[in-house]
């Protein structure tokens, strides 16, 4: 276990997949990274600064230094190696209340295109960046339980949550493991809602 939004912590995740891959004999090795937080909804400059250097350190440069360790962990694995990295509307939308984590996926997104353009040079593991799309989770209730002040967008998700149109946690983790063979360029960003659905058996 490691708080990732204590950077003296991320050295121990880069251990773990030293060791999980060393000798893989497996056909697929797959990091997918989503951790992540709201906290603090709010206003820059209006919210606690604490709170919002840590959201900047977790959102914004902890996937990126974990991404970097799991490209170097698996670099002499003979397996097919994935790395998908979550990220959100959020990156290219307006949302006051959310700088800092609108400001961190548009860093994932543009640190997943350089890197996937990377790895298709040398190293050849793919790499992604993956919107699933307003999912059904605990962001979500987090979301509709703030105040209007902090975050004006808040008649949109509960809106959504209302109409029954937030997306089910299962069915996109089955749609994220799907895009692993959908043979997308390396470095791409995608959103789940706007890929064909899986054909019909």
């Amino acid at each position: 276990m490691a708080d990732l939004a204590e950077p003296s912590q991320w050295g121990v995740v880069g251990s773990s997949f030293s060791r999980e891959l060393a000798g893989f004999d497996g056909e697929r090795a797959v990091f997918i990274h989503a951790a992540g937080t709201l906290d603090p909804i709010g206003f820059a400059s209006e919210v606690d600064t604490g709170a919002y250097a840590a959201n900047v350190v977790l959102n914004s440069a902890a996937g990126q230094v974990l991404g970097h360790l799991f490209l170097a962990a698996a670099r002499a694995v003979a397996a097919t190696r994935h790395l998908v990295m979550l990220t959100s509307g959020a990156a290219s939308s307006v949302y006051p209340g959310w700088s800092s984590y609108g400001a961190a996926k548009a860093a994932v997104d543009q640190w997943v295109r350089n890197v996937g353009a990377e790895q298709s040079i040398r190293g050849g593991v793919q790499v992604l960046a993956v919107a699933p799309g307003t999912v059904d989770t605990g962001m979500q209730a987090q979301l509709r339980a703030t105040a209007p002040e902090d975050f004006p967008s808040r008649q949109k998700f509960v809106d959504l949550h209302a109409a029954a149109k937030l997306a089910d946690p299962d069915a996109v983790a089955r749609d994220l493991w799907r895009l692993l063979d959908a043979g997308l360029e390396n470095g791409s960003v995608v959103d789940l809602r706007n890929l064909p659905a899986p054909a019909q058996s």
